[in-house]
Formats: C-alpha cells, structure tokens, sequence
C-alpha cells in the first residue's frame, strides 16, 4: 500500500471510530482509540502524534467555551450563572400572609373611638424581592426591596469582599452581629414573630463588618454602624460617632465532629451614643403586634448639657440540639446613660426568652445550623397532596420576658419631673411576660404554615396611664396568628 492509500485509510478508520462516539466519549477515548490503531499498524506514530495535538487543541477550547457559558437553573430560587460557578445571579423573594385574631372587644362604656389595635385583621407582613450576586471568585452581594408599605423600601444591600474567607469585609445596609433569633431569616424563625428580645437589639443597619469562621465551629463579627436602624443615617452632627457591634459564637458539636447535634453558645456587644432626640426606645408592642404596652420617655436636649446617650447592650445566647428536639434561649440588656440638668440616670432595659421545639416528624435541627445560624427546616420527603403524605411538623412552646422597670423612676414617670428636661414621661406598664404556643406544618423547602397562641400579661404599672383598647383598660392580651409563607 503506496503512502497516499496508507494514509486515506487511516484517516477513514480514525473517522469512522471517533464520529461513532458522543462528544463526551471522544473527549475521553480518542488517546486510546489512536494507540490502537498505532499497534495495529494502521497509523504511523507521526500521524496519530498529529491526531491527538490537533484533538487537545479541540478539547481546550471546547473547555473554554464551557466556562464562560451561561446557564439557568432553579436551586432555592431562580439561578442565571457561568458554567463554572464562578458567576451567578440568583433570584429569590418571600411572602409572609398573616391573620391575628385578638380577644379584645368593644367596652360597654360607650366608647366609639377608632383605632386599629387589637383589631382581627389579614396582613401582608413581608413581601420581598431581590437579588444574590457572586463574580470573579471573591464577590458577592445582595440587593432586597420590601413591597409592603406605600413604596418599595430597601430592605438590605451589601456586598461581601471574600479576598481572604477568615476575614470577610462586608459593606451596605444589613444585619448586624448580634442576636441568634435576627440573624435567624424571618424564613426561618421558630415561631410567627420573634421574641421580646429583638425589641432594643440592633438589626439591619448601615456599616462596614469584619466577620467569618477562622476555626472550625468558631464565627465572628464586628461591624461599624450609624446605629440608627434600617434606612437611618446619622442626623446630628453633635452625636456622629459609629455604634461598634461585635458577636462570637462556638458550636462544640461541631468541633467534636458530632454532626447529630448543636452546641452553640455565643456573646455580643454593642456600644455607641444617641442623640436624646432620638430617644430611648420609643413604644414596644407585643409580640403579637398587638397592643403597645410600654412607652419610653423622651428627653430634651439644652444648652450645657451633653446632647448624648450612651446606649450599651450586653448579649448571651444558647442552642442545644439533639435530632429532632431544640432547646434555645437568650438575654439581652440595653444600657442608658445620660444627663440632664440636675442629675445623671443609668436605666437598664432587659430581655430574654426561652423555648422549646420538638420536630414529630423526625427532622434533625442540626441538619439547619450553620455559621452561627440556624436556617429552613427541610422535610425529609416533601408534601403529596394526591397522598396525603410527607411534609415536616413541628411544635414549640416559649416564654419571653419585657423588664423596663428601671424607667419607673423619679424624673423619668413624674408628670412634673424635678429637672425640667423630660418632655415626656415613661408611661403604662414596665413590664410584660409571654407564652407563646406554636404548631407548624412545612410541606417543602418553599412553603409552610404556622400557627401560635400568644398570651401576654402586663405588670407594673406606672401612674394611671395604663393599656387601654376600645376604651377599656386591659392588664393582658391574647392572641392568635397564623401565617402562609412562600419563600425561593
């Protein structure tokens, strides 16, 4: 066979085996297939030299095409990214449909004022829409808008500077490092509402943070904040410093390689001024979003006094998880201390809950820890609705606790305070305690029903200003809420 023939041969069987394979099978054999035809004597080793160099070259840049593809799919939300994960969009939002039903009732001395407390009602209590972003390996960020007022309101933005994952910079409005129960998503919490402890913690606001997990089982966070709350920016130029706020959690399960279990413990601080024109808290709901049972006062600035507050807060924290069953609690105190004219007063607020849950269904709350959080509890098989079968349930019970009796005092709940400066006085009751009784049915990672039983009872009251519905004055409150959450 004269070298011409030879080659068209060869050639002809190389083809005939490689297009008699799928791209992917090519991509994998062709070196194999060419040594065979090698040993076979079909091929000189000059021309399958030639073969598989041209045959790299397709397959390089047939790997960079994939890189750089874009795909769309659907993982907890809508997911538009490159084929390489290294850039992604993901589009996520939630919707939290609510209906309270409270046991107040018109009084029957005649009043007909208007108001919307304790008033049965449906309610649109969240709806979000937003955006998670990750380009060029060490950036990623998220933009969120809540639909429920007027006008969409920006709920959180940020963006995440991952040069070194240890110590990630974080910049925007987002959730400060401080309570387990707020840093727990509102996706996620174990009952309707949180507890009397998010009332004075800090929340979503807008700073620069320090955090990560340096060790196994170990996070941190310490951020700079304005320490006005959501969408606040500092609007006193005599009180402008930044709120420093920081927190450390330790799970020892995780540490001991237990992945049964949770054994969480953490601490948080936070430590800044206020203006006195902000005040000291304003009015605190319960935690039914029922009736205002607890109004600060307010303190007026004057020539010669400091403007400022000094406002600490102190935070502990628990989680003890075994399988199916949740032990969690927490304690928070707030701190004000501050002048007026004629003396000091350092006045304590203080909080804390605790709660227990039970998963029937068998679901691990290990399985939702992660990062010093807690996140969604996923059924193990998802709800059939032609079988009636699947979906996780869950039910909780919880005491909380309000102590604001330090406000009780002279120059704070006087009508004529002594030193001139209060404008207006600490007023109803310093106190309250809940339980709250919960049940929840989650029939996927995406939908779930909760329905909780909350009474709240209200002590100490100051003066004759007390809680009054409907023209009635009340000394406790019960409520039910129930909740149909969609979340992606």
């Amino acid at each position: 066979m004269n070298y011409k023939l030879h080659s068209l041969v060869a050639a002809t069987l190389a083809g005939s085996f490689m297009f008699g394979f799928g791209a992917n099978a090519m991509a994998d054999s062709t070196d194999d297939i060419v040594n065979a035809l090698i040993a076979k004597g079909v091929l000189t080793e000059e021309e399958g030299s030639l073969l598989t160099k041209g045959r790299a070259g397709e397959k390089e840049a047939a790997a960079n095409k994939a890189k750089g593809a874009v795909t769309a799919k659907y993982k907890d939300g809508i997911v538009i990214g490159t084929e390489d994960g290294k850039n992604s969009i993901q589009i996520n939002g939630r919707l939290h449909a609510d209906y309270r039903s409270f046991d107040y009732s018109k009084s029957d001395n005649g009043s007909n004022a208007v108001s919307a407390t304790g008033a049965d009602t449906f309610d649109i209590r969240r709806a979000r829409i937003g955006a998670k972003v990750k380009f060029l390996d060490h950036y990623s960020g998220e933009v969120v808008f809540n639909g429920t007022g007027s006008a969409p309101v920006l709920d959180v933005a940020y963006l995440d500077i991952a040069w070194w994952k240890p110590a990630t910079i974080r910049v925007g409005q987002f959730k400060m490092p401080y309570s387990l129960e707020q840093l727990t998503s509102s996706n996620n919490i174990d009952f309707v509402e949180r507890s009397f402890v998010d009332a004075y913690i800090p929340a979503k606001e807008t700073g620069a943070m320090l955090h990560g997990s340096p060790f196994k089982g170990v996070t941190y966070g310490l951020a700079a904040s304005t320490g006005r709350g959501q969408n606040g920016i500092e609007d006193d130029v005599r009180v402008d410093g930044v709120d420093v706020i920081g927190r450390a959690t330790v799970n020892l399960a995780e540490i001991m390689d237990n992945k049964d279990m949770v054994l969480h413990g953490g601490l948080a601080f936070s430590e800044g001024d206020i203006s006195k024109s902000t005040g000291l808290g304003g009015n605190r709901s319960t935690e039914a979003k029922g009736a205002s049972f607890f109004t600060a006062p307010v303190v007026a600035s004057t020539n010669l006094v400091d403007a400022s507050i000094d406002r600490s807060r102190f935070g502990l924290e628990t989680a003890l998880a075994y399988g199916p069953f949740k032990v969690q609690g927490q304690y928070s105190k707030t701190n004000f201390d501050f002048e007026t004219a004629t003396r000091g007063y350092d006045v304590d607020v203080k909080t804390y809950y605790v709660q227990a849950l039970w998963t029937i269904t068998g679901e691990s709350h290990a399985d939702r820890y992660k990062n010093g959080a807690f996140g969604g509890l996923k059924p193990k098989n998802n709800f059939d609705p032609a079988k009636l079968s699947g979906g996780a349930w869950e039910v909780g019970v919880r005491y909380s606790s309000f102590d604001g009796s330090d406000f009780d005092t002279l120059g704070l709940n006087s009508v004529a305070p002594l030193d001139g400066q209060v404008t207006t006085k600490a007023s109803k009751y310093t106190e309250a305690d809940a339980w709250t009784f919960g049940v929840k049915f989650v029939a996927n990672p995406h939908v779930r029903f909760m329905l909780d039983y909350v009474k709240t009872d209200f002590n100490n009251p100051i003066g004759t200003s007390v809680v009054t519905v409907n023209g009635k004055e009340e000394d406790s409150e019960k409520a039910i809420l129930f909740r149909t959450q969609f979340a992606f």
